[in-house]
């Protein structure tokens, strides 16, 4: 079993990276400029190093094991933070060359991705060497990744108690919700109601809650949604949301870009918990905001607002 990881191993986790990334031996070749034999070695050697099986490959096709997944997200983490630290070491020399990763909260609509592109276009045209790895990542990790050096940029609203260890840049815009069900519910008769009849309680229909979402969201004056499981999404939220069985907090994007397919109806005409998230860029107090960084903050904030308009 590996003890100490030595410059061989970075290497063939390198190998294992991009076959995990193209999902199969032969889609890795052009990325690694190897020929399959070669890649096989590779992997056959680094599963004998961690004494571990990391991916099955025959007629059924290429699958990572459970095992293998562990390995490929830990891997994603060492080369995020590695590729972190060249570019930021380069920036001290006045050289903004490199890569950059940006991750964005998961869910977020497409206006917004579509911002996104825009902004890593305008910095990349004025910084011609710069690459840009865009991830996403689930609301309740946004926190997380903005602090571990995996990345150098979050793009994610946040409504807990904001940690000293991190910086916010408000964009100036934000993302608005409120409570949902789905047209099988039996609160959806109560869709084009300003408030519910007096003997109809929320507290008595089971609630689906977000994880790392402030629980001030699930209290409106007298009353308090009930909470019975959480997803790790909005977009997990609604899939449950759909059965029938719960309500939900959604963002009205949600809503806008789907809710006429699937029929989502906002209860009491949505007038029931609404709330206001504001997003923000953020980054870890520890990430160097040399003029590369800068400028895409500048642009991801133009250009997202200039969406939401």
């Amino acid at each position: 079993m590996l003890n100490r990881l030595q410059e061989s191993d970075i290497k063939l986790l390198r190998v294992f990276y991009a076959v995990a990334s193209c999902n199969g031996f032969t889609a890795a070749e052009p990325v690694l400029r190897m020929q399959r034999p070669n890649i096989s070695a590779a992997i056959k050697k680094l599963e004998e190093r961690l004494d571990l099986v990391l991916c099955h490959r025959g007629r059924g096709g290429f699958q990572m094991t459970k095992e293998g997944e562990v390995v490929f997200q830990e891997t994603k983490r060492i080369f995020n933070a590695f590729d972190n630290f060249v570019f930021n070491l380069k920036s001290l020399h006045d050289d903004y060359s490199g890569h950059i990763t940006l991750v964005l909260m998961a869910g977020l609509p497409l206006s917004m991705h579509l911002a996104v592109s825009r902004a890593v276009k305008s910095t990349m045209k004025k910084f011609d060497d710069i690459h840009v790895n865009i991830q996403t990542r689930l609301y309740n990790e946004v926190e997380h990744v903005a602090l571990s050096g995996e990345c150098h940029l979050v793009i994610s609203t946040y409504d807990m108690v904001k940690p000293e260890s991190v910086t916010f840049h408000p964009i100036g815009t934000s993302c608005q919700g409120r409570l949902y069900c789905a047209p099988s519910h039996p609160l959806a008769k109560y869709r084009d109601v300003d408030a519910l009849p007096e003997n109809v309680r929320i507290e008595d229909y089971p609630a689906i809650g977000i994880s790392g979402l402030s629980s001030a969201n699930y209290i409106d004056g007298d009353r308090r949604l009930a909470i019975q499981t959480f997803s790790d999404s909005f977009d997990a939220a609604m899939s449950a949301m759909m059965t029938g069985e719960y309500v939900a907090l959604l963002p009205d994007y949600m809503a806008k870009e789907q809710g006429v397919a699937l029929g989502l109806v906002p209860i009491a005409n949505g007038n029931l918990f609404e709330f206001s998230h504001e997003l923000f860029v953020m980054n870890g107090k520890n990430t160097r905001l040399n003029p590369v960084l800068r400028h895409c903050i500048k642009e991801l904030s133009y250009f997202i607002t200039e969406s939401q308009k």
